[in-house]
């Protein structure tokens, strides 16, 4: 599959299977564009919403894993086999932290938040494509969830750059 940009799929998957790991690479590359977002700025009330999306993608990819892990009987047995073989010490589970990076003082906040923006309407323009091409009522269920979480992640973007910018933004009031 090809990419509109170098963070989300082009494209669409009829199959459930391939859907649903496309759904996984579009939340991966999202936590990543935040960790990433959250690197290059110190300030607090950015960092508060880029975490806070981070985090719901996160579950995202959870919420795709398990779905997958329904379909794909072999994702489901490599689930149980993996348990078995990965061991982590827990004195290292929790250590590491997205907000551990070093802030780059060039980066430009602004572009970054829409950046995130552009993200969040892409995957809902994938995401409800999808749906409307679907019956699986539990799928159409799942990514009916995440599409309203990225809608919420657009709100709260959206504000936040209509209060850090100087410009406006047409008829949107901060």
């Amino acid at each position: 599959m090809s990419y509109t940009t170098n963070r989300q799929p082009q494209g669409i998957l009829i199959d459930k299977v391939a859907f649903l790991r496309e759904g996984m690479i579009a939340e991966l590359v999202a936590i990543n564009d935040y960790s990433t977002f959250i690197s290059l700025t110190n300030n607090k009330e950015a960092i508060n919403i880029f975490h806070h999306i981070m985090e719901e993608e996160k579950e995202h990819y959870g919420m795709f894993l398990d779905a997958l892990r329904k379909y794909d009987e072999e994702q489901k047995e490599f689930e149980c086999e993996v348990r078995d073989q990965v061991n982590i010490s827990s004195k290292n589970i929790g250590k590491y932290s997205d907000l551990s990076y070093s802030k780059d003082k060039n980066h430009n906040l602004l572009m970054s938040i829409r950046e995130a923006i552009k993200g969040e309407l892409e995957a809902i323009l994938l995401y409800e494509f999808f749906i409307d091409n679907i019956t699986d009522e539990y799928l159409i269920a799942l990514i009916s969830k995440i599409t309203s979480d990225e809608k919420e992640h657009i709100e709260e973007l959206t504000l936040a750059l209509t209060l850090l910018d100087k410009d406006s933004y047409g008829p949107i009031k901060s």
